[in-house]
């Protein structure tokens, strides 16, 4: 997500296709109607992706590495292959093809080439490797490094090479690494449609050489309600193009048809029905430039238009999306390394469905909904695969109505982002947060969320932020798939450290693998109900349940039934869980309450239950006056030993002494509350610091702690500036 002038970044205080994966492959199989958690997502590809790791290599394996600004980290696996000149990996290929695309990286300000090799022979082609395009440093948004390391090079065969023929890579001149390679069968290049108007024939020169902007526009001119070819060829286009409208643009195949360009169309308003495809427009961005529209799209198609077959590289953005764009269909598309985001619906977009596209390698957002100046409406991003987004999320909802997100694919995101992000942050203003039905359905996150240097904290592969204002919508989150994220799996946070709430969702029918710290990871007052969550290899606990700010309320986790493998919560809002640290033995000296979730049965203007758990002596609880008995409670957030309780009123001497009736009540479910200690007065006087210790039986087991005040000599109501509980007599 960015703006066209300046980039906002969360800032939260630091506290305490359809894809099948299997060895090494990303291999193309028929999407299902309607993704469940048990069959595959993302886009229906038509090529077969094979991991450089799995190769045979006589170079050098990296990763995996999850640290930001490492290449590793931005690799697809979190794995690649470092060659030096002369080394080799060997592909086996996994299907009949005639193409192939490579991901790699060279070294910043160098350049080279790999030879090629199809079953020992050498090509007389070569595949180009240079680091003109990668590297890109964005010093203004906050927590960012230098960053987009991969870039993607692709080569026709020549030749046809069956499954189980070897190709193989050699660099030369330089150290490359190798991520990923593609293998594709491309179909022969598509004749020119009866009618169309020719690029061509009103002067574009298909060999790159001259410029041919004059004569796209003068062929979209000529081909008003028809269509333009572009035949098999090299254009180049000096500026963009306006005033498309009422026009079908098509190429021969985006293989064979390449435009070159950083600016196709740019332009704000269309009167619609345009339709772009079936060739490729590869730009120069190599730096990003918020305030130029180096963008494939940047503006408005108008309604009723499309974009589909598109081969879309080396721009700043794929589509930026603004003005009318209603009923907008965007399939089967290719966006790859662009600066910044593949798709972004920057608000007012209506019935738009983007679908079955495949992102790689994008240096913010790779798909995003922005509802600026207008909320998007009613409109979807389904079964699409998304790799490797390097600054940013994979996909983010940033307010609107009624949105969905199903059945797509996420893998890899890096520093900044989660998987999928459903957020009110809002950026800039005006600004619609989200309303209505937010429906994510059947996703399948694999090694997604990230370190946020920022929050100096983690980001949850599938995240509900309540940033810039409460969430009230209804979210809900179904079927999802969530493997290998290197933290938790889903987060539940303000994350513009303000404490708004989170409120109406609902997650069922999640399955969550090898998860690095927690399955929840809340950190935002609110609620959220679980049904049907399973849960296997959980790094260190169940539950994150730790609100910020401290005092500004509760997150409740309702259990809907049928969860399991997830029922620790771990014990220490001081500390945040490492992956695969398991839930640490507290320290006994430690203060079991502070930071806790509070609540209580009623609270006076801003004396709200936080602050008797906020460590800040100086600031307190107080219950709804004159309506005896009030009660405070406490969660722990798991069962223990509690020995002793030492309740605080503010130390000033302008509290006088007073007496409150206190009993003490435990829980172990939330539910069920007994009596530890009966009803008894305590003392509080300013002269010994108001303080007073309770002590709790042997054989005490609690995590709810529940303080029921019915009397107080000084003020009609229950008072406490900080409840402390230890495991310590």
């Amino acid at each position: 997500m960015h703006t066209s002038t300046v980039r906002y970044v969360r800032r939260m205080p630091a506290i305490g296709a359809v894809v099948a994966l299997a060895a090494g492959m990303l291999v193309a199989v028929a999407p299902a109607a309607h993704a469940t958690a048990t069959a595959t997502a993302g886009a229906t590809l038509p090529f077969t992706s094979v991991e450089a790791e799995s190769a045979t290599t006589n170079g050098t394996k990296i990763g995996p590495d999850y640290t930001q600004g490492t290449l590793a980290s931005e690799a697809s696996g979190r794995q690649a292959v470092q060659l030096t000149s002369g080394q080799r990996v060997e592909f086996t290929v996994p299907r009949a093809a005639n193409a192939v695309n490579v991901s790699y990286s060279v070294p910043d300000g160098q350049s080279g080439s790999l030879d090629v090799y199809v079953n020992g022979t050498k090509l007389a082609k070569t595949l180009p490797v240079t680091s003109k395009y990668s590297y890109v440093d964005t010093g203004w948004i906050a927590g960012s490094r230098t960053h987009h390391f991969f870039d993607d090079a692709r080569l026709l065969l020549g030749q046809n090479v069956q499954a189980g023929d070897k190709v193989a890579f050699v660099a030369t001149g330089t150290q490359v690494t190798v991520d990923v390679a593609d293998f594709e069968q491309v179909a022969a290049a598509a004749a020119q449609p009866s009618g169309s108007v020719s690029v061509v024939s009103k002067g574009a020169d298909p060999s790159g050489n001259g410029d041919s902007t004059q004569a796209f526009r003068d062929a979209i001119a000529a081909a008003q309600g028809g269509t333009v070819w572009i035949p098999p060829g090299d254009y180049r286009l000096t500026s963009s193009l306006n005033g498309v409208q009422n026009v079908t643009l098509q190429g021969a195949g985006g293989w064979y048809s390449v435009v070159h360009t950083s600016r196709f169309i740019d332009q704000s308003s269309s009167a619609g029905n345009v339709h772009i495809k079936d060739f490729a427009v590869i730009g120069e961005v190599t730096e990003r430039v918020d305030s130029n529209p180096d963008n494939f799209v940047n503006g408005s198609l108008g309604p009723g238009s499309s974009v589909s077959g598109m081969w879309i590289q080396h721009l700043k953005c794929g589509l930026w999306l603004t003005g009318t764009n209603d009923n907008l269909v965007v399939e089967n598309n290719r966006i790859l390394d662009t600066t910044a985001d593949g798709i972004n619906l920057n608000g007012t977009a209506k019935g738009v469905r983007v679908s079955n596209n495949f992102l790689r390698n994008q240096g913010d957002d790779s798909l995003a909904m922005w509802s600026l100046y207008g909320p998007d409406t009613d409109s979807s991003f389904e079964n699409n695969t998304v790799s490797q987004p390097n600054l940013a999320n994979g996909i983010a909802i940033y307010g609107g109505t009624d949105i969905t997100v199903r059945g797509n694919l996420v893998s890899d995101t890096n520093s900044l982002g989660s998987g999928i992000a459903i957020s009110n942050q809002k950026f800039l203003d005006p600004f619609s947060p989200l309303s209505g039905t937010i429906t994510v359905d059947g996703n399948t996150l694999v090694r997604a969320g990230a370190m946020n240097p920022n929050w100096n904290h983690p980001m949850g592969a599938l995240r509900v932020d309540s940033y810039d204002s409460a969430i009230n919508a209804n979210v809900n989150i179904t079927n999802t798939t969530i493997t290998d994220s290197p933290y938790s799996a889903f987060e539940f946070v303000s994350g513009g450290g303000q404490g708004y709430p989170v409120r109406n969702v609902q997650v069922s029918g999640a399955t969550v693998r090898n998860t690095g710290t927690v399955v929840v990871q809340g950190e935002a007052q609110g609620a959220a109900t679980f049904k049907d969550v399973t849960a296997t290899g959980v790094g260190s606990a169940g539950v994150y349940n730790c609100p910020y700010p401290a005092n500004s309320g509760a997150f409740t986790l309702t259990d809907g039934g049928g969860n399991s493998g997830w029922s620790s919560t771990w014990s220490d809002c001081s500390s945040w869980p490492q992956p695969g640290q398991g839930n640490p033995a507290p320290d006994p000296g430690r203060n079991l309450a502070k930071g806790r979730p509070a609540t209580a049965t009623g609270s006076q203007d801003v004396y709200t239950p936080g602050k008797a758990v906020d460590g800040d002596a100086n600031s307190y609880w107080e219950s709804a006056n004159n309506a005896f008995p009030q009660s405070l409670t406490v969660d722990l957030g798991a069962s223990y030993a509690v020995r002793r309780l030492v309740l605080k009123l503010p130390p000033s001497s302008a509290w006088g002494a007073r007496t409150q009736t206190v009993t003490v009540l435990g829980s172990t479910d939330g539910s069920t509350y007994s009596t530890v200690v009966g009803a008894q007065d305590y003392r509080f006087d300013p002269a010994s610091g108001n303080t007073t210790t309770v002590s709790l039986p042997s054989g005490t087991n609690l995590r709810y702690l529940r303080l029921s005040v019915s009397a107080n000599t000084g003020w009609p109501a229950g008072q406490f500036s900080e409840v402390e509980a230890y495991l310590t007599s």
